[in-house]
């Protein structure tokens, strides 16, 4: 009933008193990197059903970089026959990179709907929830004494990029992480960046950090998740997939840069 309620009160909302229709809000345009794993679509899709559900009356689409359909070009294409006027796009990634600095924005501006896109999840102190959950889940315990902590850390595993931004990104989430978990979090990257998860853990091995879990930073399953779950030497933590701090997040990086674009006009 509540739900009702709520979408009710959103479709009111949109009429004017004279019964013209107001104009709706800028469409949400989700956009992911894509994979050729089948569980990263089925992941993308149900947490976009989370934040619809979060924020009934939002027009909530995605689309991919490359590897999966819709791509975004033709995502933002079938807006314009829509007549959609505005989007906010809002990457599904967790750090800044080649993907976020020029081929959304490159995308962006070639097509005929007014745009803007938002900064990528991470860093922020939601992505840090969604992983310290993720650990608890995969069964993280804090230490329980000092002996257990100067022999505990944690692997923030990431996907990695050849922009130093990426990295500067993976260790501000990292530092969040540190800060909920009491422990140290070392940054690692899957792919062109360096070190590798296999070699953050061996540099903790020989600090004494035998006690050692892996934080999964990636979004959906697929195989950089699949290999660094494969090199974690006990506990690994499942993608971050459609965890509820997620669906927040895309909402808030969504308002974000509305307001952003508000404050400038």
């Amino acid at each position: 009933m509540n739900r009702i309620s709520t979408q009710l009160t959103t479709q009111l909302g949109l009429v004017r008193p004279d019964g013209r229709r107001r104009p709706g809000p800028p469409a949400l345009v989700v956009v992911a990197h894509g994979s050729r794993d089948p569980r990263a679509l089925e992941t993308v899709r149900a947490l976009l059903d989370r934040v619809r559900a979060q924020r009934p009356g939002l027009p909530v689409h995605l689309g991919h970089i490359e590897l999966n359909e819709p791509l975004l070009t033709d995502t933002l294409a079938a807006l314009d026959a829509r007549r959609t006027p505005d989007a906010v796009l809002v990457p599904l990634l967790l750090a800044r990179g080649y993907h976020v600095r020029r081929d959304i924005p490159e995308t962006a501006a070639r097509a005929r709907v007014r745009t803007r896109v938002a900064a990528p999840l991470g860093p922020h102190p939601l992505l840090a929830d969604a992983l310290h959950a993720r650990l608890t889940e995969a069964g993280w315990r804090a230490p329980a004494t000092a002996a257990e902590r100067r022999a505990s850390a944690v692997v923030l595993a990431a996907a990695g990029s050849r922009d130093p931004d990426s990295a500067v990104d993976a260790r501000r989430t990292a530092a969040l992480l540190a800060e909920r978990l009491g422990v140290p979090v070392v940054p690692a990257f899957a792919s062109t960046a360096a070190p590798t998860v296999p070699e953050a853990l061996r540099a903790l091995a020989a600090r004494g950090r035998d006690r050692v879990a892996v934080a999964s930073c990636f979004t959906a399953p697929g195989r950089f998740a699949t290999e660094c779950a494969q090199a974690a030497p006990g506990i690994v933590s499942a993608p971050l997939g459609t965890h509820p701090a997620m669906a927040h997040l895309l909402l808030h990086r969504y308002d974000e840069a509305l307001q952003v674009h508000s404050n400038a006009a």
